[in-house]
Parts: structure tokens; C-alpha cells; sequence
């Protein structure tokens, strides 16, 4: 993986991931694709509407169909029919959701299966080996996320363990070459630890950064804090990944701290449950105003979805559960966001962030208020 930041306006920055499978042109979003699938689109669509990386999920692809599996038929690119770049992450974030099922230790994380109660062990060394199989462009280190709110002690304890698990990660992908792997920052809503982790991850020497722990339950102000304390101690020269982020006013606090790379369910999910976001605001295409309205969903969209289709057949699709109705939204609700990290990076390009900033600030605490916020 090659990386270089072609243009900063204050700390907010366009840069260019290099990998063997294509370029990623950040600020960039990645499409969840939990289970090797985003949701209701195909890899064709996703490359249509400007997707440049997916992110896949290592627990959910361990437990079924399982690594070796996807291994033996080609790797995760071959296997979904994706050849652009795909990003794994661990599975700590999932492996800390499981809070009732789980125990962790120093060694790893013992924790039940959520699908059939199968009992699993997973330790830093068999999470990089799965990612290993599983053959994506970037990989992540093994974390243990806390939870909010969490103490100083056990915050502390977390932290020792996120590091000590980054060391054995980076030990057990000595010698591979052809995935970069990022290490992750904890440290809960303590600044002091959140400083220790920076320091101690950035020692270890990753390919790149993230910074985890966020979106976990606290409060809007205290995350942008958070992110932007962060963002500040974080190495220059490598991508910076805010995972888990998609709201777009967290987005926007997020790249105005230097962050590169975002991924979040946030569009496919609120597409799927018929919530749409538009230039003029959020639309629950079920509602009645809907039923006889000839217009596109969005005038200022040129996505496939917005040049063929009227509100009134969406909410029809919608009302009938019909397949088609999940992934026109899809279609769209991905091609807002695509939309809007273009117009980023143009602004940034052309020294207009805080401008960019502030208006898109204004259209989205009026206009999508009460969306649908999921962390994952």
C-alpha cells in the first residue's frame, strides 16, 4: 500500500491510498458489507454509483461461511465478485456487542456464536490469520472496545490489553506483504489514555491508524471532542480511519480533524426501512403524501434510481416489502453519500472546507434530525 496527501486545507486533507486492487480517494466512505454482501446491491451497482473500498466483517464471515471456506474459493475478491479494494475489520467491535456472551481474557476473547451458541475462542494471532485467508487489501489489529460509560480502571486495563494485542497482531503478520494492517486506538473518554494509546500504537508501526471506541452510547459533544483530540495526536503520514462513523455532521467534524476513511450501515439500513436522505432533506417514503407523487425522490440526483423512478412507485414498492423498492433506495441513499464525499473533497481541494462545512451543517441539523443512527 502506497499513501499520499495530494492537497490540506487546515487539518482537513485529500489524500490517495494506493493499493494493488485500485486507488481509494479520500475523504471516502466504505459500504458495510457485513456478511461479504452490501446489502441489496450488486459489486457492478456499487462500482456504478462511485464505490472505491467495501468493508467486510471478520466475525460474521469466521462463523459462517468460515475463512477457509472463502480461502479455498479465491478469497473475499473473487469470492464476491468485488475486485476493488476490501477492508476487514477484526471483529473487536462485534466481539464487544456480544457483552453477555463473551469473556475476555489476556489471552483473547472466549464468546458465544449469536447464530447456533457455538463456544469460540479468538485471539489477536487467529484474527490476523483469519483476515489472512480471507485475503483483503487492509486488514485490522484485534482491540478490545469498552464500553461507555466504562471507569478509569477498566478503561486502563482495556488499553493494556489493545496494546499488548497490537504487538502479538503485528508479530503474527510479519512477512506478509500484500495486506497492510492498520492498529487501533482506544483509551474510552480519558484524554490522558487516549494519549497513551496513541503513543504506544504509533511505537508498535502500522501501515495505518484507526481510532475505535466511539459511537458506543456517549453523547454527540463528547464524541467530537474525542475525535478531535484524537485526530491531533495521530501520525500525518498514514491513513487515519474513524470506525464505525457515518452520521455526516459527525463526518464533518471528523474530516475537519484529518480523518481519511469512514464506514457505517447508516444509508443501506435507513434505505432498506424506507428512510431516504435527500438534497432537501430526510423522506420516510412510506408516509401518504407520497402515494399519487409523480416527481423523482431527489431533483438534484442523478442517480439510476432518480432518473426513473417517482415517489409515488417507491412508496408503492416500499408498502408491497418488494425487493426492487430496497434496492432503488440503495441505489440512492449510497449515491447521496458518494455525492457529498466528491463535493468534500472538492472543497477541500479548492480551500473551501470551512465554507463546505458550515452550510452542509445548517441543511443537515435542519433537515435530518430523527434519522436513524446506527453505530455499525
Amino acid at each position: 500500500m502506497k499513501f499520499n496527501i495530494l492537497c490540506k486545507d487546515e487539518n482537513a486533507r485529500v489524500t490517495v491510498i494506493e493499493t494493488e486492487r485500485g486507488l481509494v480517494h479520500t475523504p471516502q466512505f466504505m459500504p458495510v458489507g457485513t456478511t461479504a454482501t452490501v446489502k441489496a446491491v450488486t459489486p457492478e451497482q456499487l462500482k456504478d454509483i462511485g464505490a472505491e473500498i467495501i468493508l467486510c466483517n471478520t466475525y460474521h464471515l469466521y462463523l459462517r461461511p468460515g475463512e477457509n471456506i472463502i480461502k479455498r474459493l479465491g478469497g473475499l475478491h473473487r469470492f464476491t465478485g468485488w475486485n476493488g479494494p476490501i477492508l476487514t475489520d477484526s471483529g473487536g467491535f462485534q466481539v464487544y456487542s456480544l457483552s453477555s456472551l463473551r469473556k475476555v481474557t489476556d489471552d483473547g476473547v472466549e464468546f458465544r456464536s449469536h447464530i447456533d451458541g457455538s463456544l469460540h475462542f479468538i485471539t489477536p494471532e487467529r484474527a490476523i490469520k483469519i483476515q489472512h485467508a480471507l485475503g483483503a487489501d487492509i486488514i485490522m489489529a484485534f482491540d478490545e472496545c469498552p464500553p461507555y460509560p466504562s471507569s478509569y480502571k477498566y478503561t486502563l486495563q482495556s488499553l493494556k490489553l489493545t496494546t499488548s494485542w497490537a504487538e502479538r497482531c503485528k508479530r503474527a503478520h510479519s512477512g506478509n506483504t500484500s495486506q497492510a494492517l492498520f492498529g487501533i486506538f482506544q483509551g474510552g473518554f480519558y484524554k490522558d489514555l487516549r494519549t497513551k494509546s496513541v503513543e504506544e500504537i504509533t511505537e508498535i508501526g502500522f501501515d495505518g491508524y484507526a481510532t475505535g471506541g466511539l459511537s458506543v452510547g456517549e453523547p454527540k459533544e463528547l464524541m467530537h471532542e474525542m475525535i478531535h483530540f484524537t485526530g491531533e495526536l495521530m501520525p500525518e503520514e498514514h491513513p487515519r480511519y474513524l470506525m464505525g462513523i457515518g452520521d455526516l455532521i459527525d463526518v464533518l467534524e471528523a474530516v475537519e480533524a484529518g480523518y481519511d476513511l469512514f464506514d457505517c450501515v447508516m444509508p443501506t439500513r435507513n434505505a432498506r426501512n424506507g428512510t431516504l436522505f435527500t438534497s432537501r432533506g430526510r423522506i420516510s417514503i412510506q408516509r401518504a403524501e407520497f402515494k399519487d407523487d409523480e416527481t423523482p425522490l431527489d431533483p438534484e440526483c442523478s442517480c439510476y434510481t432518480c432518473r426513473n423512478f417517482t415517489k409515488g412507485y417507491l412508496r408503492h414498492l416500499y408498502l408491497s416489502r418488494e425487493i426492487l423498492g430496497m434496492t432503488l433506495n440503495t441505489i440512492h441513499n449510497l449515491t447521496f453519500y458518494f455525492t457529498f464525499f466528491r463535493k468534500m473533497r472538492e472543497a477541500i481541494m479548492n480551500k473551501e472546507f470551512s465554507k463546505f462545512k458550515t452550510q452542509w451543517y445548517e441543511i443537515l441539523k435542519d433537515n435530518f434530525r430523527d434519522t436513524e443512527y446506527v453505530s455499525r
